[in-house]
């Protein structure tokens, strides 16, 4: 996604940038932003003297890029402020990873299962690789040709050679770069204040139409109960640190939510989505994700 995060020093948010050019004016100085050097100067003005506001004046109109690519045009500081406030209070989204750079171009394999046929498409930068992910259709299965090289949060160049590995550098990223910690959430705040339903279940294959109708509530005791079509099913559920990784089980006699029974761990979380992963097998990983009703 796009890299929003990198002129917070100006805007104070993460969900959008400033588009280049642009002009601000600190502490009486008039500044051209041409480019993402350019905020090194905003620092060294603000910088330069202790005795001052260091205030940061935006010369509108300015247009914002958001994590998409989107674009839109912003005519006062009103409007600003307004979206800035918006995107503040916005914590029902998952937001870009920050801390690791693809090494462009990679070559992803691609399978139509509708036509059988099989193909390839190399992909150049961040803006492709979003808008072909984006647009992948149901029938498309995917793959990248590995090895590839990925530019970890400590600016070191790691060579990938398997989906689990790409994966665990982009949970230790989620886990430990500033730019994606959210310590306001609290978990077990979370997942006891409301209902759920699962939205993704994937066990070697995706499973997730097994459980659908269920209704999940999990009660600050540890029990949890599940809900479908009249039915009551009664279980129990867990979760502890370990070593700084959340984990979370859950336990019910019923054969089908007894499968629900996995090693998982907590990969991410927000006002209305728990993400969990599973790392039984050294080869496949398995996913459940829940959503808020």
């Amino acid at each position: 996604m796009q890299n929003t995060s990198q002129d917070n020093i100006i805007d104070n948010s993460s969900c959008f940038m400033i588009k280049f050019p642009y002009v601000v004016t600190v502490n009486n100085v008039q500044i051209t932003i041409n480019s993402s050097s350019d905020y090194q100067l905003v620092q060294y003005n603000i910088n330069a003297f202790s005795n001052d506001n260091d205030i940061i004046y935006i010369h509108f109109p300015i247009t914002v890029v958001f994590n998409d690519y989107t674009q839109k045009s912003i005519v006062n500081q009103s409007d600003f402020d307004t979206l800035v406030s918006g995107c503040q209070s916005n914590t029902n989204t998952f937001g870009k990873i920050n801390c690791l750079t693809i090494n462009y171009p990679i070559v992803i394999n691609m399978y139509d299962s509708n036509y059988q046929i099989a193909s390839s498409i190399s992909i150049m930068d961040d803006l492709a690789m979003f808008n072909f992910i984006s647009n992948l259709a149901e029938n498309k299965f995917i793959a990248i040709s590995y090895p590839i090289t990925i530019k970890d949060q400590n600016g070191q160049n790691v060579i990938v050679t398997a989906n689990s590995q790409f994966e665990d550098l982009i949970k230790n990223a989620v886990d430990t770069c500033s730019g994606n910690s959210n310590t306001t959430l609290d978990f077990m705040q979370i997942i006891t204040a409301n209902s759920w339903n699962i939205s993704y279940y994937y066990n070697s294959s995706d499973r997730t139409s097994n459980y659908s109708g269920y209704n999940f509530t999990f009660n600050a005791d540890y029990t949890v109960v599940a809900k479908k079509s009249g039915m009551t099913y009664n279980g129990n559920w867990s979760t502890s640190l370990d070593n700084g990784h959340r984990r979370f089980e859950i336990k019910f006699d019923s054969d089908t939510l007894g499968k629900l029974d996995e090693n998982w761990k907590v990969f991410e979380f927000n006002l209305t989505q728990l993400r969990f992963r599973s790392e039984d097998s050294p080869t496949e990983n398995d996913y459940l994700y829940f959503e808020k009703n």
